[in-house]
């Protein structure tokens, strides 16, 4: 059969191409067939090591940890989860009676089954176990020894495998150990002590396999929040389509309690949609004519009709799962303390193993042999390095996953680490302290309002800046003629410029105006203070080098603006305005909200040289901001915090995204960086402490004071606990309060 081609027409079904077009039969464009499927490589990655990648499924050869997807996807691959259950049921139905009958037959009364007889089933039981159960760490064992990267896997085939092999030889050969028998004539085995430590190791890898599933169950019901078919509206008539049939510029019709499906515009209808999934934020929010919907979103009233703009890859939701699952595998600065430990931990774990084995064999009681080996595979098993390896990937997975769900972004671990150190924050004005929707307050001119307005507005509407959008739309609610402009350019920090009808016009600060050489400007300095003086911004207009007036634009303060400053001064965050407003605006809209230091009329330049001043004085200084002109400020800054409601540039220049442009989530951002970054350290505190504890009581350091000997058996359930330990208290950020205080 014919292979479905990827392109088809919706209007001439018999129409199909390999390549994007037009139909030649009737000129519609093509449409892509989601019955096609494109075969894309998978990458799969190691969530301890990212730089590990391949195009396959399979095990890390650093740390023997599985690979997972480096890409997000719907439904999550559970087949290593499923045949690390079924091993762990197999092993534990045969491991309970061997333990069983190891453990009764020194038990006087409890020991029916006569010693050779026991000693047989326990070997046909346990060998399956070790054999088939254990395999993996076998393997993963052998890889770690080929590759040169010892690892946990390492201390467990080791431990496992002398402790079968052992009793194995001991078990077929009795001969080879006629010193060490005991009181009936049966030789020393841990047959049982094999079955139990690979049962245990299992149950810790379930376990830590459900958590890291947990971890990504959030990304993956984010891909889920997108409806499956959609309806779209073509000449008039509404059908329904699958998703994958959209294209950028259809029109949508979205209805009540429908999830928005792409990310576009609404050109009909209104209602509310819930955000929450995005921003974090319960109440929904009121939509009309030109508002913005996101994909994933709730509608939850109104009918509607949208204009798409963004599909795929493209939309918001895409963006963001992406941006979440990469965050998630990158590393933390911490993760290199963890990195050092375990580069010597291993080798120096195997050698402490092979002193013990000689100190017992030379030093120890009867059986010699038995103890040594006892005892070195105890050593080996309860040093297992997992709890050390899981505790900065674990917090830094869930860490990044509870931000997504409050609508905060986070680039990679490197920045959630290093916001909880933050203690300066750089805050620009407009749109991140305020709501950067202006208005036009007051037109002064010297001649005609409309004209002033009408010059203004057609250069503005070249710029991207908020301040312009709100010019243009004054001249629109007077229905003002635009003129067409010519040579446009926009001076960052300063204004724009351009010709219209033969005129050369400036719009902007009063510096950029002067700069310019223009004149009269003395004539409109009194109304501009005045309105500066109200908090008012000033866009100054000149045309051929003459002064014709001013524009006062009102911007309000967001309203959590306050609560914001005031959360962040208790968290010891000094907070400084760095903004390109005059400095009568800037001041009047610092001290209302209680901000600690103010700098005006700053250049994005100036901006960018006064975060790497403040850095140079050893702060460290996050910088928040939503425009262009921030850009290089939040690349400069130890920590960029881009407002979600700003441009794509400071977004993809920040470190942190605030999806709903809100100040407090700043706030939030600092308090969960601190919590991870404290839950790290009780991670790495308790693997480095338990190993410190456990490794010399394993070798046997508590037997000539007490008498005290660690079993294998039990080292292996401490080393499980470690980690699941370890786990449990990494998923306690799930659920943890975030505390606004030092």
């Amino acid at each position: 059969m014919k292979p479905a081609l990827e392109w088809f027409c919706p209007m001439c079904p018999d129409v199909a191409s390999d390549k994007p077009g037009a139909c030649p039969k009737c000129g519609m464009a093509l449409e892509r067939n989601p019955a096609c499927k494109k075969i894309t490589a998978p990458v799969f990655t190691c969530p301890m090591h990212p730089e590990v990648r391949q195009d396959h499924p399979g095990t890390c050869p650093q740390c023997g940890m599985a690979l997972e997807a480096a890409e997000p996807v719907a439904e999550e691959d559970t087949a290593e989860l499923r045949d690390m259950t079924r091993r762990l049921k197999f092993g534990a139905a045969l491991a309970v009676p061997v333990f069983l009958l190891a453990m009764t037959a020194h038990s006087p009364g409890l020991n029916v089954v006569p010693p050779a007889v026991s000693l047989g089933i326990q070997a046909i039981l346990s060998t399956p176990v070790v054999l088939w159960a254990g395999w993996p760490f076998f393997q993963r064992g052998w890889s770690s020894l080929v590759n040169r990267s010892l690892n946990m896997f390492t201390l467990i085939a080791l431990g496992v495998g002398a402790a079968y092999f052992f009793s194995l030889t001991v078990f077929l050969f009795p001969h080879l150990l006629s010193h060490g028998m005991d009181h009936e004539g049966m030789p020393p085995v841990y047959f049982e002590a094999a079955a139990v430590i690979v049962v245990l190791v299992l149950v810790g890898q379930v376990l830590e396999l459900r958590a890291r599933a947990g971890t990504g169950a959030a990304i993956r019901a984010l891909l889920d929040l997108t409806p499956k078919l959609t309806h779209r509206i073509r000449d008039g008539a509404e059908s329904d389509v699958p998703l994958e049939a959209v294209q950028a510029g259809d029109l949508l019709r979205v209805k009540p309690g429908e999830k928005i499906p792409v990310d576009g515009r609404m050109v009909e209808g209104t209602s509310a949609v819930d955000e929450s999934m995005l921003t974090g934020e319960a109440a929904p929010v009121r939509k009309e004519k030109d508002s913005a919907v996101m994909a994933g979103t709730l509608n939850t009233s109104g009918s509607f009709v949208m204009r798409v703009e963004k599909i795929g890859a493209d939309t918001l939701l895409s963006q963001i799962v992406r941006m979440v699952s990469e965050a998630q595998r990158s590393r933390a600065p911490i993760q290199r303390v963890a990195d050092a430990v375990a580069a010597w931990f291993v080798p120096v774990i195997m050698a402490i193993a092979v002193l013990t084995f000689f100190v017992w064999l030379f030093f120890g009681p009867q059986p010699a042999l038995a103890h040594a080996l006892v005892n070195a595979v105890a050593v080996l098993i309860i040093a297992c390095p997992c709890a050390l390896g899981l505790a900065t990937p674990m917090s830094i997975m869930v860490g990044v996953g509870r931000g997504a769900q409050m609508g905060i972004l986070i680039k990679d671990a490197g920045a959630l680490e290093t916001l909880g150190k933050v203690r300066t924050l750089v805050v620009d004005k407009t749109g991140t302290l305020t709501e950067g929707k202006p208005t036009v307050t007051q037109i002064v001119a010297a001649e005609k309002e409309d004209d002033l307005l009408a010059l203004a507005a057609a250069l503005e509407a070249q710029s991207e800046h908020p301040l312009a959008g709100a010019i243009v739309q004054a001249a629109k609610e007077r229905e003002l003629p635009l003129g067409r402009v010519e040579n446009f350019e926009a001076v960052a920090g300063g204004g724009v410029r351009g010709s219209i009808e033969g005129r050369f016009i400036l719009a902007g600060q009063q510096s950029f105006l002067a700069e310019a050489g223009v004149n009269n400007l003395a004539a409109f300095e009194a109304r501009a203070g005045a309105g500066q003086g109200e908090g008012n911004t000033v866009i100054w207009i000149a045309a051929d080098g003459a002064a014709l007036g001013l524009l006062a634009l009102s911007d309000r303060v967001k309203a959590t603006t306050p609560e914001a400053i005031a959360a962040l001064h208790r968290l010891g965050v000094k907070v400084i305005m760095l903004t390109g407003d005059n400095r009568q605006t800037a001041e009047r809209v610092a001290a209302g909200l209680g901000i600690d230091e103010v700098l005006a009329g700053v250049s994005p330049a100036g901006k960018q040289a006064k975060v790497a001043d403040l850095k140079k004085h050893g702060q460290y200084v996050a910088m928040a901001g939503d425009g262009v002109n921030d850009a290089p400020a939040l690349a400069a800054a130890d920590v960029g915090i881009a407002m979600g409601t700003g441009t794509d540039v400071a977004m993809q220049t920040a470190g942190v995204t605030l999806v709903k442009g809100d100040l407090r989530g700043i706030v939030q951002a600092i308090a969960l960086s601190r919590a991870t970054m404290r839950n790290i350290r009780q991670n790495l505190l308790f693997a480095f402490l338990y190993n410190s504890l456990g490794v010399p009581i394993a070798a046997g350091v508590l037997y000539p004071f007490f008498g005290i000997l660690l079993s294998p058996i039990i080292a292996s359930a401490a080393m499980s606990l470690s980690s699941v330990s370890v786990i449990g208290n990494a998923l306690r950020l799930r659920t943890l309060a975030l505390e606004d205080r030092k």
